[in-house]
C-alpha cells in the first residue's frame, strides 16, 4: 500500500479509514473532509487486500456524489472502476433487480415511471375505478401510495379504519396490478421490491451478504426507516457498516429521514465507539465557534465541537434593517462592495429560509445589475404556480393571448382533457380565430372556463392592483388548489401559496414605486423582471437558494436573511415535535455555509402575503454569543419599531399593564399591531394582531423567545415597553 494514501489525514480521520473489519459510525462535522474520508476508506480496504473492488457497496444519495467518488477512487488507485457498486439507493436497487427480474417478479425490460407517469398511472386507476377526483385529488393519491411505500407497506398492510381511506387502498391495490400488468415500476417501488426480494429470497440475501463485506453510507442522518432496514439485510450478522453522517445537519424529516437510524445502528450493530471528525477545513474559527454554540441548544445530540487550526477571523456580521426593502438594498450593496474588492460574485450566496422571500432580493440584484443564478429552483416569476397566476392576469388583459389559456384552462382541474383542448385548437384554425374565441362558441365545460374569465375581468373593474390580484388568486381556484393538497405534497403546496401571497406584496411594491400602476403596467414589469440578468452557464454570477439547497456547499462570503421570529425559525416548527430542534439545525447548516465572512440580516417591517408584519429577532440571533457578533446597525430590542418606520408611538393603555376590559380601543382591544409588549413568562414580543374586546378578546403577540402566540385578554397580563 502507498504511504502516499494515508498521508495527510488526520488522527480521526486516519482511525476511521483504518478500522479493522467492523461496523462504525463516523460522526463528520460540516467541512471535515467526510468525502475525504469515504473514498480513502474504499481505497485503503482495496489496497490492503482486505476487500475486492466488487466486493464494496457504497451508498450515496446523489448522483453528483457518485460520479465524484468513482473519479477520486480512479486518481488514487489504478483499478477499474466500472463494475463497482458505487450509487445512490435507487439506482442500486435498479441495478439489482435489472440481474434478477424473474425472482422479482419483473420483465426483463421493466421501465420506471417518473413522477409525471406515475400520475397519469394514478388517473387511469381512478378512472377505472370511477373514483371521484374532487374528493380523491389524483396528486395526493398519488403520494398516498408513495409514502405507503417509503414505509414498507403494500396495500394490504396499510391500517384503513374508515371509508376514506378504504377507498385509497383500494386505489392503491389496482394501481400496483396496473403496474404489475405493465411491466413497470415507481421510483418508491425500486426499493421496497428490492427489499421484499431480500427478504423471502433466502439464497439470494446471502449471496450478496457474502459478497459486499463492507457497506459504506454517505449522509446517513438522511436514511428513512425502509432505506435502514434494506441496509441491514445486506449487512446482516458478518459484515461491517461503514455509516457517515452528522446528526446535527439532518434536515429532512419532511422527505421522510430519521435521524433516529443513527441511534438505531450503534444498537444493532453493537459498535462500540463513535469516531468524531471535528477539525473544520472550510470556515475561520468564530464562525464555528458561533455554530457551535447555537446547536448546543438542541436536545439528543449525540455532540460534538467543529475547531479548525485557522484564526479566528472576522467577527459575524448582523444587520437590522427598518423593512424588509431596506434589508434587501443594504445586501445588494455589500455584495457590490465586495465585487468592487476583487471577491467573485461566485463565491458569495444569499441564503433564505423559504422560496417567496427570493422576490425581493432578486428585485434590488436586478435594479443594481448584479447577475444572479437561483440554485436548485427558479427565480421568482418563473416559477409554475406565479406563471399560472400571471396567465390568468394576462387572459383578462387580452383574451387574444393563446399560451395564457392554453396554461390555465384546465388549471386548477375543471374536467377539460386533452381531445377537449385539441377540438378547441382545430376549431380556432378552422375558424382562423383565437383558442379564447373559439371557447366562447363551444357549450360545456369550455364555456365555463370562457365564463369565468368573463367573470374576473368584470368584478375587477375599477379595483387597486393588489385587489385584482388577490380576487384573482382566489376566485380562479389557485389558492384552493394548494390549500388542499396533503400528504408528501403538503409541504411543496405550502411555500407555493407563500409565492401566490407574495404576488401580492409585489403588486403593492409595484402601485407604491410606479406612477403607472395599472395591470398591463405590471405584467410587463414581470415579463421584464423574469428574464433580465439571466446569468450564463460560464457568467459570474451570484448565489440564490434555500438553506436546505446550500447543505453541501461552500462559499467564502454568506448572507442568512429573514431572521425573524416565524420566519427561520419558521412558524410551522411549532406544530411538530422536535420542529424547533431541526429548525436550528437548519440555521447551523446556513452558519457552516461560510468560509470567511458571514452576514445576518432582519427587518423590523416585513411586506408579506400582501400585509404588513411586525417582527422580532430571531432567537437563533440570541443564541449566538455577543463577543462574535458586530452589529451594523442599532439593535431592534432597543427602540420602539414604529419609531424607526416614521409612525407616531402607539398610544399606551390606561395602566402598563391590561387585563380585560382596559385602554380598549375602538374595537375593544387596548393593544396595537406594531405595539412592543412585555409578558411576565414568554418575555418581550411585538403585537401582531387583536381580536374582539373585553372577555372574549384576543391578542396575537410575535415573542423574542417563544414565538407567535395567542393570548386572552381576561388573564394576560401585557406591559408596554
Amino acid at each position: 500500500m502507498s504511504t502516499s494514501l494515508l498521508s495527510g489525514l488526520n488522527p480521526p480521520q486516519l482511525q476511521a479509514v483504518t478500522l479493522p473489519h467492523q461496523s462504525a459510525l463516523i460522526l463528520a462535522g460540516a467541512g471535515s473532509g467526510k468525502t475525504r474520508v469515504l473514498t480513502t476508506r474504499i481505497a485503503y480496504l482495496i489496497s490492503t487486500g482486505e476487500v475486492s473492488p466488487q466486493g464494496i457497496l457504497a451508498v450515496t444519495f446523489t448522483n453528483k456524489a457518485a460520479k465524484e467518488m468513482v473519479m477520486r477512487l480512479s486518481a488514487m488507485l489504478p483499478i477499474n472502476t466500472r463494475g463497482m457498486w458505487i450509487g445512490t439507493f435507487h439506482g442500486l436497487c435498479n441495478r439489482l433487480l435489472r440481474a434478477h427480474y424473474r425472482e422479482a417478479n419483473l420483465p426483463q425490460t421493466f421501465q420506471i415511471l417518473d413522477s409525471a407517469d406515475q400520475l397519469s398511472a394514478v388517473k387511469r386507476v381512478m378512472k377505472a375505478l370511477n373514483v371521484d377526483d374532487e374528493k380523491f385529488p389524483p396528486r395526493e393519491m398519488q403520494h398516498f401510495i408513495s409514502a405507503s411505500k417509503e414505509q414498507g407497506l403494500r396495500a394490504h398492510e396499510v391500517e384503513a379504519y374508515d371509508p376514506y381511506t378504504r377507498r385509497k387502498v383500494e386505489v392503491y391495490a389496482e394501481y400496483d396490478a396496473q403496474c404489475q400488468k405493465e411491466g413497470v415500476v415507481d421510483f418508491s417501488e425500486l426499493l421496497l421490491r428490492c427489499h421484499e426480494l431480500l427478504v423471502r429470497n433466502t439464497a439470494l440475501r446471502e449471496h450478496y451478504q457474502q459478497r459486499f463485506k463492507h457497506i459504506l453510507v454517505d449522509e446517513f442522518q438522511d436514511t428513512n426507516p425502509l432505506q435502514y432496514q434494506w441496509l441491514k439485510l445486506l449487512a446482516g450478522k458478518n459484515n461491517s457498516l461503514f455509516a457517515v453522517g452528522d446528526d446535527d445537519q439532518s434536515i429532512y424529516a419532511f422527505r421522510g429521514a430519521h435521524v433516529g437510524n443513527m441511534q438505531d445502528l450503534l444498537r444493532d450493530f453493537n459498535v462500540a465507539s463513535v469516531i468524531k471528525l471535528e477539525q473544520n477545513y472550510r470556515s475561520h474559527g468564530n464562525i464555528l465557534d458561533a455554530a457551535n454554540a447555537l446547536i448546543s441548544n438542541n436536545r439528543n445530540r449525540m455532540g460534538k465541537k467543529l475547531w479548525t487550526s485557522e484564526q479566528g477571523g472576522e467577527k459575524l456580521r448582523v444587520y437590522e434593517a427598518p423593512t424588509d426593502v431596506e434589508e434587501a438594498d443594504f445586501i445588494v450593496n455589500e455584495i457590490a462592495h465586495l465585487k468592487s474588492e476583487g471577491m467573485s460574485l461566485s463565491e458569495i450566496a444569499l441564503l433564505y429560509r423559504s422560496n417567496a422571500q427570493s422576490r425581493v432580493l432578486e428585485h434590488a440584484l436586478v435594479s443594481k445589475g448584479l447577475s444572479y443564478r437561483v440554485y436548485g429552483g427558479l427565480r421568482f416569476f418563473e416559477r409554475q404556480e406565479i406563471k399560472h397566476a400571471l396567465a390568468y392576469l394576462r387572459l383578462m388583459e387580452n383574451t387574444d393571448d393563446d399560451n395564457a389559456l392554453l396554461r390555465v384552462v384546465n388549471f386548477p382541474t375543471r374536467g377539460i382533457g386533452a381531445r377537449s383542448i385539441e377540438q378547441l385548437q382545430e376549431a380556432a384554425r378552422i375558424n382562423n380565430t383565437t383558442l379564447f374565441d373559439a371557447a366562447a362558441r363551444a357549450g360545456g365545460k369550455v364555456a365555463g372556463f370562457v365564463g369565468l374569465i368573463e367573470s374576473l375581468k368584470s368584478s375587477t373593474q375599477n379595483l387597486p392592483l393588489p385587489e385584482i390580484i388577490d380576487h384573482v388568486l382566489v376566485h380562479s381556484g389557485l389558492i384552493a388548489h394548494y390549500q388542499n393538497e396533503t400528504g408528501a405534497k403538503k409541504r411543496e403546496a405550502e411555500e407555493r401559496l407563500e409565492n401566490l401571497k407574495e404576488l401580492l406584496t409585489a403588486a403593492t411594491l409595484f402601485v407604491h414605486e410606479n406612477e403607472d400602476d395599472s395591470l398591463t403596467s405590471f405584467l410587463t414589469h414581470a415579463s421584464l423582471e423574469a428574464g433580465e440578468h439571466q446569468a450564463g452557464d460560464q457568467e459570474d454570477a451570484l448565489h440564490l437558494m434555500t438553506v436546505h439547497a446550500a447543505k453541501g456547499l461552500e462559499f467564502n462570503a454568506v448572507f442568512i436573511t429573514g431572521l425573524e421570529e416565524g420566519l427561520f425559525p419558521h412558524q410551522n416548527s411549532q406544530r411538530v415535535d422536535g420542529g424547533l430542534d431541526e429548525e436550528r439545525r437548519l440555521m447551523y447548516v446556513a452558519i457552516t455555509r461560510a468560509r470567511r465572512r458571514l452576514y445576518m440580516s432582519f427587518a423590523q417591517r416585513r411586506m408579506l402575503n400582501g400585509q404588513v408584519n411586525y417582527g422580532v429577532p430571531s432567537s437563533f440571533l440570541h443564541e449566538l454569543p455577543d463577543d462574535m457578533l458586530q452589529w451594523l446597525s442599532p439593535r431592534a430590542m432597543q427602540r420602539n419599531p414604529f419609531e424607526a418606520f416614521g409612525y407616531a408611538t402607539p398610544a399606551p393603555s390606561r395602566s402598563p399593564f391590561a387585563p380585560a376590559g382596559e385602554g380598549l380601543g375602538e374595537k375593544g382591544v387596548g393593544w396595537r399591531v406594531g405595539q412592543r409588549v412585555m409578558h411576565q413568562k414568554f418575555g418581550e414580543g411585538v403585537v401582531t394582531n387583536t381580536e374582539g374586546g373585553g372577555k372574549d378578546g384576543r391578542v396575537q403577540v410575535n415573542f423574542k423567545h417563544a414565538g407567535s402566540k395567542w393570548l386572552a385578554l381576561e388573564y394576560a397580563k401585557l406591559e408596554t415597553l
